[in-house]
């Protein structure tokens, strides 16, 4: 049932070791794995797969699907299960369990609720080991590095954990330290996670609509690259300088002389938290507004700086009250964490963001179709969103498009100004129309995701739940429209060529021109138009249909064959097994005919 299945090997003092290989290269290196800890993953995968291909594949088959249960409760199982191996294990697990716990615009809250603990209630590891490990690193005791070091943690993540101290200046701070032995551990889940992506291999559909080599080897750059917390300082002064100038955002200054790999110490920020509406709203504070600017700043890292802090989930986030003008007159020049806030409505604030270990520069080849896909999103125009897929390598030029064009058409009519807290009640039912309607589309689009924007589309996701945390009305659409038309005047000055292609599409819209005329246009003048005969969508469907019952009248020919002859053999030769196995033959035939009608 599952791929050949290769250990890590095993070196000479015994260890285990797993091997990967990047792209085409043919350079290999070995790490150090925790074998149990990699048998127990591999277990938890497995039983998993299992799972999924008795309930969600064998039992949805015709007559046997009567038997299949509610999905509902069995996923919260699994929820469950997950939650308590990723406590129990920390290291990559709990990274998975955060993203999928905000998701609460696209999953049901009886699995988010399951994963939530994963947010504040990793265990932390024993504070001599962690004393051990700043005072091994810098190579002196502790009394001589940090005048003051609290060893309750003030939060604890899948990597890292992160205590109060105060500088030899006397200026408090806050130290993250890597738990002692996450290497290994990272190792170790990477591998069983790679081992679990072979067997998603198997389906060829994943295949066709994902490069999972590509994928895996991403992530695991990635991940190993949050090992490095002199990287991830970096990546914090990088984004304090793309928005230096930005009133709503703050980056805590991080103190290199008490830095280095394992140990990043910087300014204590832990101000009100972001999904702590209470506190937010009780200090004056508009959340509707916090999820707006939460917004905007994104789609400026995006779309604009090409550098994004990719893990914005509600650990990672405060909000920090400015004094009103009232308040800096009576000597209250700026808030500290902990100090008390108090009420004054329409306070300002800033966004305020810690933990930079995932951040990612968008690619130079993705911009431009980045930027055609919001102008494409704005204006609710299906084509300039599909050529953005196309330019971008995310679908292959040469695929017929037109049906694609016309999903997202349909999909723009069916959902343009539904607000993200909506998403959720409308998920089954548009799910259903979707999947009777553009099955084709669905199944046998070759869509190729490009790796690099992986984790930008999981900050996004991520984001959404947080903004319909903040703001239940929270709608995507109208918060889209501003940047369109920004890129689209920025396409507009590039050139006479391009103000007359934009001048052109606008005429032809409001001269409410037939629908594609432009692309027409456009094509004959390049010399690209080319006549193609082709099946109406609704042609297509009727000689789907018609292929599908002559399938299925070819499997109940079939059917009927096998039945006649095991009863034939039967009454020459009673209690044969052949008998019973041409009889099963039958049955199997009978349920391929039912599926195909």
């Amino acid at each position: 049932m599952f791929p050949p299945f290769s250990e890590p090997s095993r070196d000479k003092s015994g260890s285990h070791n797993t091997e990967n290989r990047r792209g085409e290269s043919k350079d290999h290196f070995t790490v150090a794995v925790d074998y149990n800890r990699y048998r127990k993953l591999k277990w938890f995968f497995a039983k998993i797969f299992l799972h999924v291909l008795f309930w969600d594949v064998l039992l949805t088959l015709p007559i046997l699907r009567i038997f299949r249960t509610s999905p509902l409760g069995r996923w919260q199982k699994i929820a469950r299960d997950y939650r308590k191996i990723a406590l129990a294990m920390g290291g990559v697990l709990i990274k998975l369990g955060q993203f999928l716990s905000i998701r609460v615009d696209i999953l049901p809250p009886e699995v988010t609720g399951e994963l939530a603990g994963l947010q504040d209630n990793v265990p932390s590891e024993p504070s001599d080991a962690v004393i051990k490990q700043i005072e091994t690193h810098f190579g002196r005791p502790m009394s001589d590095i940090f005048r003051y070091f609290n060893k309750e943690p003030i939060g604890a993540a899948s990597l890292a954990q992160v205590h109060h101290v105060v500088l030899i200046s006397g200026k408090p701070a806050v130290v993250k330290v890597l738990r002692p032995g996450i290497h290994i551990l990272v190792e170790t889940d990477l591998a069983a996670i790679r081992k679990a992506i072979g067997w998603l291999k198997l389906y060829k559909k994943v295949r066709q609509r994902v490069d999972l080599d590509w994928l895996i080897d991403e992530f695991t750059e990635v991940t190993r690259k949050e090992l490095d917390l002199m990287a991830e300082g970096k990546n914090a002064e990088r984004l304090a300088n793309d928005f230096s100038n930005d009133p709503f955002l703050y980056i805590p200054e991080i103190y290199w002389e008490y830095c280095n790999t394992h140990i990043l110490t910087m300014e204590k920020v832990d101000f009100l938290k972001i999904d702590d509406l209470d506190a937010i709203r009780k200090a004056g504070i508009s959340s509707v507004q916090v999820a707006d600017q939460l917004y905007r700043i994104y789609m400026q890292q995006v779309f604009e700086t090409f550098f994004a802090h990719v893990d914005p989930h509600p650990g990672n986030l405060f909000v920090k009250p400015v004094p009103t003008q009232e308040e800096i007159n009576g000597g209250i020049a700026d808030f500290a964490p902990g100090d008390p806030v108090p009420y004054r409505a329409k306070r300002q604030f800033k966004i305020v963001f810690v933990d930079f270990g995932m951040a990612v520069t968008i690619p130079e080849r993705l911009r431009n179709s980045l930027r055609e896909y919001v102008i494409g999103l704005g204006t609710r125009d299906a084509h300039k969103i599909v050529q953005a897929y196309i330019t971008s390598g995310a679908l292959p030029a040469h695929e017929n498009v037109e049906r694609i064009e016309e999903a997202h058409e349909v999909l723009f009519d069916r959902l343009w100004g539904v607000r993200v807290g909506r998403f959720r009640s409308l998920a089954v039912s548009e799910a259903k129309f979707f999947l009777k309607e553009y099955r084709d589309v669905i199944y046998n689009a070759p869509f190729q995701f490009q790796a690099d924007m992986l984790f930008v589309v999981r900050a996004v996701g991520i984001l959404s739940g947080l903004a319909t945390h903040l703001d239940p009305d929270f709608d995507p659409w109208t918060k889209s429209i501003p940047y369109a038309e920004r890129f689209a005047k920025a396409h507009l000055n590039q050139g006479w060529l391009g103000w007359q292609k934009e001048m052109g599409t606008i005429a032809l819209h409001l001269l409410k021109l037939p629908e594609g005329l432009d692309r027409v246009l456009t094509q004959t003048r390049q010399g690209k138009l080319t006549v193609r005969n082709s099946f109406s969508p609704d042609t297509k469907k009727q000689i789907q249909r018609l292929e599908n019952s002559i399938r299925c009248v070819g499997w109940m020919v079939l059917s009927a064959s096998l039945l006649i002859s095991g009863i034939l053999l039967h009454l020459q030769k009673p209690g044969a097994g052949l008998n019973w196995a041409i009889l099963g033959c039958a049955f199997i035939a009978f349920l391929r005919g039912i599926k195909k009608g």
